[in-house]
């Protein structure tokens, strides 16, 4: 069972910085690109940054470039996402993501709150 949870989650002022994890299991997680993706209160599920198998490639989206790092240790089994420099409208509910065998998978999801 793929099992995916996420964590590191909390409050921040704007311009403070968080770093996510998200622990993986019941899949070979080396071989698979992971992603995260966040969904504000009443909005729809925004996808926000991707890392390949290896880590040497990842995609962020325009909203969140410059600003957020996702990495991966794939002895942890671990997905991280460092974000900087958080803005107001980066408050949501992060969600871990990732497909298999054509099934798209999610974690529990760790609150972000950027307020002053």
């Amino acid at each position: 069972e793929v099992q995916l949870v996420e964590s590191g989650g909390g409050m921040v002022q704007p311009g403070g910085s968080l770093r996510l994890s998200c622990a993986a299991s019941g899949f070979t997680f080396s071989n698979y690109e992971m992603s995260w993706v966040r969904q504000a209160p009443g909005k729809e599920r925004d996808w926000v940054a991707a890392i390949s198998r290896s880590g040497d490639r990842t995609y962020y989206a325009d909203s969140v470039k410059g600003r957020f790092t996702i990495s991966r240790d794939n002895a942890k089994n671990t997905v991280y996402l460092q974000m900087n420099a958080l803005k107001p409208e980066d408050t949501a509910v992060y969600y871990c993501n990732v497909r298999t065998s054509g099934i798209r998978h999610w974690g529990q999801g760790t609150q972000v709150t950027v307020s002053s």
